[in-house]
């Protein structure tokens, strides 16, 4: 039998886990998040969030996968012999299609301002330009079609190194990097004046401004920000070593993930309240205000560069560990070699990222459910993907799992306390569930 590869390091696992987490959600989207729900009050429900539910939800996948060292299906086939939860995983991989096809077009973006940056196209516009330059970029589908691939092509690329030399050695160069200029950036807006103001707008509760929407709004920013309910974190922690301790990996993955979202509040509001935008820009923060302060900066060009560099290193991890997931399932179930893995993940991926970006020009007039098909996307992979896949592992784990698979991955066979068990259990049985539920029911409308 073929020994399973595996991390080489526990840095290197550690740096792979960070950066299946950490990305866009964490850069782009939790900062807009809490600029429309009210800054510190948003936040604050976003911590208890993690707490609550994130962290559980990763103790729960890396039981499943290190306790197997198997893909998801084989996973809960082995765990649960006879039963049909093994069909769960069909969810999970069409999950990871999903999100890989609308969160590889915005990484395209993401490559197009990095290069206009590198040649400095971002400097010496006007409000109204910028918008213009973003408007052109979506509407051109050969440009928005070609980043999106040159993308996924790089994506690729990693991911047919392997474990080891791809996505282990890409993701521990890229996460030092990532954090590196991120605190560069949190020291250059705290210089800057009117930085108070910003940091106040971030930090300061003013729960007056949050709404129940708001508080929903944490509880999916904190699936989507850690990559959690698609079996992501199932697939990587299949190739944990034996002694790791998951308690400490789990915390310190949703401890690091959680400083980034906040150090991009720090970046970002500062900069916002002292060039006076308005921090509620939503969306469009990134693409179309960030590059009009960065000119007001001196040394713009740089900082325009970084930001871009920043983000795309962000982007790139996080496509990396969601591809895993059906090249694992295809090597594993279905017998087939890496690279036939890869250019079959690759093909179904290339055809959702093309639909998604043509969603904004060629395919505008295509609605599925009233939605654009990037926008829709977008929603089943937050809204319905990532939240039914928490609530099935929660359940799973909480209430079917035998309790003995789970004390022994928790304490490492007896070498460790594993005093957080009887909380994770708690969590996983009764508070997960419930606050899952309650937000599917919201977001989709039904209450």
């Amino acid at each position: 039998m073929t020994k399973r590869v595996g991390f080489a390091t526990r840095m290197g696992a550690i740096a792979a886990a960070v950066g299946s987490a950490v990305g866009l959600g964490n850069i782009w989207r939790f900062p807009y998040e809490a600029g429309v729900n009210g800054g510190g009050a948003f936040i604050l429900v976003y911590i208890v969030c993690i707490l609550i539910m994130g962290i559980p939800v990763i103790l729960s996948e890396f039981v499943i996968g290190r306790s197997t060292h198997s893909n998801m299906k084989a996973a809960l086939m082995r765990l649960s012999p006879g039963k049909k939860y093994y069909l769960f995983t069909y969810i999970c991989i069409i999950g990871s299609f999903v999100v890989i096809g609308f969160y590889s077009v915005v990484c395209g973006w993401i490559i197009e301002y990095l290069y206009q940056a590198a040649l400095g196209h971002l400097h010496g516009h006007t409000p109204e330009e910028y918008n213009s330059m973003f408007t052109a970029l979506v509407s051109d589908p050969w440009r928005c079609v070609g980043w999106t691939v040159i993308f996924l092509v790089l994506n690729f690329l990693v991911m047919s190194r392997g474990i080891e030399k791809g996505i282990e050695r890409v993701a521990s160069i890229m996460m030092p990097l990532l954090f590196l200029i991120l605190i560069i950036f949190c020291v250059n807006s705290l210089l800057l004046p009117g930085a108070a103001d910003g940091l106040k707008f971030l930090f300061y509760p003013d729960f007056s401004q949050l709404t129940m929407r708001g508080v929903l709004d944490a509880f999916g920013q904190a699936f989507l920000s850690l990559s959690i309910g698609i079996s992501c974190l199932v697939t990587y922690s299949s190739y944990f070593k034996d002694d790791t301790s998951l308690t400490r990996d789990a915390t310190t993955v949703a401890v690091l993930d959680t400083l980034v979202a906040i150090l991009s509040g720090v970046m970002i509001f500062p900069a916002v309240f002292s060039f006076n935008v308005e921090p509620t820009a939503g969306p469009r923060l990134i693409f179309e205000v960030l590059p009009g302060i960065f000119q007001q900066m001196p040394g713009g060009y740089v900082w325009a560069l970084l930001f871009f560099l920043l983000v795309f290193f962000a982007s790139l991890t996080s496509t990396i560990s969601l591809s895993e997931i059906p090249i694992t399932f295809m090597i594993e179930e279905h017998k087939l070699t890496r690279p036939h893995a890869i250019v079959w993940t690759a093909i179904f991926t290339f055809a959702l990222a093309v639909l998604a970006a043509l969603s904004f020009n060629v395919l505008d007039d295509v609605k599925v459910f009233g939605k654009s098909i990037f926008d829709a996307m977008d929603y089943a992979a937050s809204n319905v993907f990532m939240l039914l896949g928490g609530l099935f592992t929660a359940v799973y784990v909480g209430w079917i799992l035998d309790r003995k698979v789970v004390h022994e991955q928790m304490t490492n066979n007896g070498r460790l306390k594993g005093a957080m068990e009887p909380y994770l259990i708690f969590c996983l049985r009764y508070v997960a569930p419930v606050s899952i539920f309650f937000i599917f029911l919201y977001l989709t409308g039904i209450i």
